[in-house]
């Protein structure tokens, strides 16, 4: 069985200043998505779920269907009201609950393993092939999880500082930790700096070797139900507060070292690029337009 590749794309774009999952930025209006599912189909990933919003799904689901013909999609919507029984939204809560409870909004149409990509990121074909052949690897596993990891100096913007977090991992490549850390760049005297959020967020020097998310997972599909569980909990304590975020970096980090399962971190060469915000969208479009002149991608794509 093939494993299937999740992509995050009800995000809004609020820094952006618009829907980037619709921009085109390839020579023939591609967007990052159709890169991704380009890429990803052709590591040997065999079907596509999309997490959307209600609000733009019909115009994703026609756009798709126009471009990628006989792909197998699944369409899932992430909404407000879409937590576990008996706990109700509360009426102030007007930000989605985070990327982790996005993922679970697919727990009906997955059963194999899988890969969980953000639907406005670049992630490169080295790091699709890595990903599918972890999830081949762990086919009939429980409890093993991924993250692709990408060198910090390869995931920086030009137009501002950004956020990251940093992995540490164990002798034998199991993750232990993930840091976030604020408002990373490099600065004038050519150094890579960043605001630890943790403490107090104090300025630190970080290594631009260093691999940090860009949240690009592997599950295996029991993932779903442990975490589920992790969620009610997170309701149970967080569900009046209304900024709070159920990320994926916290449901692994609890399912890890409650010892349900286990994460390893796998290292890409892949540069990452991706529009965080408006002023990066035409060196986006360059990136796009050299890797097509190189012969690494086909123009139009589909």
């Amino acid at each position: 069985m093939k494993p299937t590749l999740l992509v995050l794309a009800a995000g809004m774009g609020s820094r952006y200043g618009g829907l980037k999952q619709m921009d085109g930025l390839g020579p023939n209006g591609e967007t990052i998505i159709d890169y991704s599912i380009h890429d990803a189909i052709e590591a040997g990933f065999g079907k596509v779920v999309y997490i959307v919003r209600e609000s733009f799904r019909a115009q994703m689901e026609s756009a798709v269907k126009e471009k990628y013909g006989n792909i197998e999609t699944v369409f899932v919507t992430q909404e407000l009201d879409k937590i576990p029984a008996p706990f109700k939204v509360p009426e102030d809560r007007v930000k989605p609950w985070g990327t982790a409870h996005a993922v679970l909004m697919a727990k009906d149409v997955i059963k194999e393993p899988f890969a969980v990509i953000n639907g406005d990121d670049f992630y490169g074909k080295e790091s699709f092939k890595i990903l599918a052949d972890w999830c081949r690897a762990h086919s009939n596993s429980e409890g093993k999880y991924c993250i692709v990891g990408f060198q910090l100096e390869n995931t920086l913007s030009e137009s501002g500082g950004v956020s990251r977090g940093i992995c540490s991992y164990d002798a034998s490549g199991a993750l232990t930790d993930i840091a976030e850390h604020l408002n990373i760049q490099k600065e004038a005297d050519g150094k890579v700096y960043g605001d630890n959020s943790v403490n107090g967020a104090l300025h630190v020097e970080l290594d631009p070797k260093a691999l940090c998310s860009m949240n690009m997972w592997g599950f295996t599909p029991d993932y779903f139900g442990k975490s589920e569980a992790v969620f009610k909990d997170f309701l149970k304590e967080n569900i009046l507060l209304p900024k709070k975020e159920y990320y994926i970096p916290y449901a692994v980090d609890v399912i890890v070292k409650g010892g349900q399962g286990s994460c390893e971190v796998l290292s890409t060469p892949s540069r990452w690029f991706g529009v965080t915000y408006k002023e990066d969208r035409p060196a986006v479009v360059a990136k796009f337009a050299s890797l097509v002149e190189e012969g690494v991608y086909p123009s139009p794509l589909y």
